[in-house]
């Protein structure tokens, strides 16, 4: 459900953030390659909002349709 992959999934790329910081030694230059688990532990932070901004939108959008 919702709830929860709004918890597991910011939890998830912060440890993947947590072992590419620790691991990969040039951590901030590094993330700039699709190929490193940095460039998408950083990816899915920003994604998030993204994706539940439209999920709202899309049922306020069904909200309203249907009340009208």
């Amino acid at each position: 459900s919702l709830p929860t992959l709004t918890v597991l999934i910011p939890l998830l790329s912060l440890a993947g953030l947590f072992y590419s910081a620790s691991v990969d030694e040039t951590f901030p230059q590094g993330c700039t390659s699709t190929n490193s688990l940095c460039f998408y532990s950083l990816l899915l932070p920003v994604t998030i909002p993204v994706y539940v901004f439209f999920h709202l939108w899309t049922w306020m959008g069904i909200k309203l349709f249907r009340h009208n």
